[in-house]
């Protein structure tokens, strides 16, 4: 079920039933999901390790566990995002990280390889976060990806702080990878 990419100081790899555990703790911690509308329960998040499981299945790639010699550090990769919005169903690069993992790179350096992978696919890739997490839009910035809306996201509770979400967005034939 997917394939193996490394990078220079990473691996992105298919889920292992071990990563769950980590999985849900860095879903339950609330200063990780400070731009979600909520933590996730073990349920929860057992149920999106299912889901990015099926995606696998389906399309041959997906939200790669990320991890370094250290082991489990979150995920990385390729969403097919399908709420209702005028740029759906588009094709999300993605990322989430354990606290520990911020600060080092690491999902830039690992965006970009599922960047390149995606390109094997669609001719363009997007990205949103909420519009306080300025954290992921320079992750963004970072990859290569340009500022192309603001919108509410659907899914998101009207009135909650994270419904106003930014959209990036990279096309095949103008994205470059960053130099470096």
């Amino acid at each position: 079920m997917g394939e193996e990419i490394r990078t220079a100081r990473l691996v992105m790899r298919p889920w292992r039933d071990e990563d769950r555990a980590p999985f849900a703790v860095m879903n339950a911690d609330p200063v990780v999901m400070e731009h979600f509308p909520a933590p996730m329960t073990r349920v929860e998040s057992d149920a999106f390790v299912d889901r990015i499981e099926a995606h696998f299945e389906q399309h041959g790639y997906g939200l790669w566990v990320l991890a370094d010699d250290t082991g489990f550090l979150g995920f990385t990769g390729l969403n097919w995002a399908s709420f209702e919005a005028d740029f759906n169903p588009s094709l999300e690069v993605g990322w989430r990280l354990a606290r520990t993992a911020w600060g080092k790179g690491y999902a830039t350096e690992a965006a970009i390889e599922a960047v390149r992978r995606g390109f094997e696919h669609v001719d363009r890739i997007t990205s949103f976060t909420a519009v306080s997490n300025e954290r992921s839009w320079r992750v963004m910035q970072r990859i290569g990806l340009r500022h192309e809306l603001d919108f509410d996201h659907p899914r998101v509770p009207e009135g909650h702080p994270v419904r106003p979400h930014v959209l990036y967005v990279a096309d095949r034939d103008t994205w470059a990878p960053p130099a470096g």
